[in-house]
């Protein structure tokens, strides 16, 4: 394994005014910190997962009221191809272009407003209209192609645009039409340009409280049907990164990939030192702001946790021991040239 270098500085102005900050604010003990939720089956630390257990079922109920919404109708509208089929009267069966104002043209009745009907609505319009001149009339109308039903998706996507949709189509068939993410150089490197945890579905002026990321992984409660005038937007990825340091063998920062997890990230640092304390702590939120939180990695290498899922801008930090205040570990960490090198430095990206 190597690590390539990729330049990209943080200001360090912004770092000794955060170093300042900590003088009084932070006492106790680790044991104080907040551990993450791994024990209970999650993957995440719960507080920066999406809320509490009241607004995820609240999401849970309404994709779920969703998914099972069988109100959706098809309505004939301009552009769709259809053919009317009149039983045993070939010469009156057509098969055509819905027109720009939604009719269509049929023996004996001349134009026919088919616009805004179902298939069963305008099979009955044309059997009554007939009726005078076809002795009990059988009609038929089958969709050929859908070219009214559209979606549009925007963004940092490959192709933005508008696409047509038919019952079938859910989130993630919309995105791979739309190609998937955008790539785009990022010092040297090629990085997707899509952020799909900030991305949203719009429908009637609503937001639609889907997961992306699980949604293109097919989990069927988040990779919903699209409907007729869905406004995708997939956000744009802004570069982040996540620094590890401590008792690891090659601490760094790195660019920060949807979906990296503990292990793997210690991993890329070569592992930890013989030394480490059975916890590491991850500091979110900024230096100016922090919140740790105390991850039984023993645990997760044994199997008693789950492995921790990191967030943009984490610090991953593999202390010596239980240090045992705050403050001292503030003091021993933050003025530490690995710290402040690491937070100035290059981001690295790992290659074999």
């Amino acid at each position: 394994m190597r690590i390539a270098s990729f330049t990209r500085f943080f200001p360090v102005a912004v770092l000794a005014l955060a170093v300042g900050c900590y003088g009084t604010r932070l006492t106790g003990n680790y044991d104080e910190v907040v551990a993450s939720d791994s024990h209970e089956g999650s993957d995440a630390i719960m507080e920066e997962a999406g809320g509490d257990a009241a607004s995820l079922a609240a999401q849970r109920e309404q994709l779920e009221k969703i998914a099972a919404d069988d109100s959706f109708v098809y309505r004939i509208n301009a552009g769709d191809e259809i053919s009317v089929k009149v039983y045993g009267h070939d010469d009156i069966s057509v098969t055509t272009k819905v027109s720009p104002d939604g009719c269509i043209g049929i023996l004996f009745l001349g134009q026919v407003n088919v616009g805004g009907r179902t298939i069963g609505e305008a099979s009955e319009d044309i059997r009554k209209g007939l009726a005078p001149y076809v002795k009990h009339p059988v009609v038929g109308v089958t969709v050929l192609q859908v070219a009214s039903e559209k979606a549009t998706i925007s963004g940092a996507c490959m192709r933005p645009g508008l696409y047509d949709i038919s019952d079938s189509t859910r989130l993630a068939d919309l995105y791979a039409m739309a190609g998937g993410s955008a790539v785009r150089l990022f010092n040297g490197v090629n990085v997707d340009a899509a952020d799909l945890e900030n991305s949203v579905l719009v429908r009637e002026g609503a937001i639609i409280p889907v997961d992306f990321e699980k949604a293109v992984m097919g989990d069927p409660l988040h990779n919903i049907k699209i409907r007729k005038d869905d406004y995708l937007f997939i956000a744009q990825r802004m570069e982040s990164s996540v620094t590890i340091c401590g008792e690891v063998s090659a601490p760094h920062r790195r660019l920060y990939e949807p979906g990296m997890g503990l292990i793997e990230t210690l991993a890329a640092a070569g592992w930890m030192r013989e030394t480490h304390w059975s916890h590491i702590i991850i500091i979110r939120n900024g230096l100016s702001h922090p919140k740790m939180y105390k991850v039984d990695v023993d645990g997760i290498l044994a199997g008693r946790c789950k492995n921790i899922r990191l967030k943009p801008n984490d610090i991953v930090y593999v202390p010596r021991d239980n240090l045992s205040e705050y403050n001292v570990f503030i003091r021993k960490l933050l003025p530490t040239a690995q710290l402040i090198s690491l937070l100035t430095s290059r981001i690295s990206t790992v290659s074999h």
